[in-house]
């Protein structure tokens, strides 16, 4: 492949306490290509959004997309693809539970030419993971069992953060979900495109809700029944 852009969609709500530091981390990495940032602030209420605005004023070259109301993960990534530019896309979480070091592992097979979509995989070792919330472990590996089930894929982490996407393959899904429901519908909707699908071990700094986690059980509830409508609904 020739030179290629890596845009960075980086969903965000309330994350005034970790942006920074964030952002630090996805400079701080090199993946040989350009890197464009897409920030798309959720209507945060904790002054996340005025660190945005200042952020902005000094650095016209990144994307900033600020929504009006609080619409979910989902809304956040429809916004944020819309304004990603880049050959290749990655979802990026801004609350550090996920390292950008793994960037590279996620491109190695899009640049190699084997892939079209890769997830990163929280339960496959390779870097450090903290060690947390035993029952989402076993919600995860229920839901993405069930998602296997309809997809026909062999997934070992469908709920996970890292998705990375040529951006053709993004071009041609048009996402409805606006929370958490986006994880299996964008998993379903790969999946009925026949699009190549690699899968590699990322690290995982987990939070707990002192932290900030802001997922629940309601949102799991959401996801399964995400799964099977998804299986049929395109």
């Amino acid at each position: 492949m020739g030179a290629m852009k890596l845009s960075i969609v980086i969903p965000i709500y309330n994350e005034k306490a970790t942006v920074k530091k964030l952002i630090d981390n996805v400079l701080a990495v090199d993946v040989d290509m350009e890197k464009e940032l897409v920030l798309v602030d959720d209507c945060s209420t904790d002054g996340t959004r005025e660190v945005l605005r200042e952020l902005k004023e000094s650095h016209s070259d990144w994307k900033f997309v600020f929504h009006e109301l609080n619409q979910g993960k989902g809304a956040a990534l429809r916004s944020g693809f819309k304004e990603a530019t880049g050959d290749v896309v990655v979802i990026q979480d801004a609350d550090l539970e996920y390292d950008p070091k793994d960037y590279n592992a996620l491109l190695a097979p899009i640049k190699g030419g084997h892939a079209d979509v890769v997830y990163g995989s929280r339960f496959q070792g390779g870097g450090a993971h903290r060690v947390v919330f035993f029952w989402h472990s076993v919600g995860n590996n229920f839901l993405t069992l069930l998602s296997n089930m309809m997809t026909d894929l062999n997934l070992t982490d469908m709920e996970v953060c890292y998705k990375m996407f040529r951006k053709e393959v993004l071009d041609g899904i048009d996402i409805k979900e606006n929370r958490f429901g986006f994880e299996p519908e964008i998993t379903a909707k790969v999946a009925k495109g026949d699009w190549r699908v690699y899968e590699v071990p990322i690290s995982y700094y987990g939070r707990n809700y002192s932290d900030g986690k802001k997922i629940t059980w309601k949102d799991g509830v959401r996801a399964l029944w995400c799964i099977f409508k998804y299986r049929f609904v395109s």
